[in-house]
């Protein structure tokens, strides 16, 4: 992947970038389901703090059925613009 973005690079720590490219596309994919998923209207996005908000009854709930959005609870993701631009279909 990171080849066809940057073919004439010649990074050696290519494995690693990769890692990290494939983390933030996943972290992003949960936040947008979080804020534009069908079944998802109670959470929102603080563009000062970068963040998913939500009333905690809210987050308790969907914390039982989805075990990995809990470190977005109190935890800012400042990509997710940036990201929604290049993941995001049309």
């Amino acid at each position: 992947m990171l080849e066809k973005v940057l073919p004439y690079a010649m990074l050696k720590a290519k494995p690693k970038f990769e890692s990290r490219i494939r983390k933030l596309k996943r972290d992003w994919a949960i936040v947008y389901d979080m804020l534009s998923g069908k079944y998802n209207s109670s959470f929102g996005w603080d563009k000062y703090r970068q963040m998913v908000v939500a009333e905690d009854a809210v987050w308790n709930s969907y914390i039982r059925s989805h075990k990995v959005v809990g470190q977005f609870r109190h935890c800012s993701f400042p990509y997710y613009y940036q990201l929604t631009s290049i993941y995001a279909k049309d």
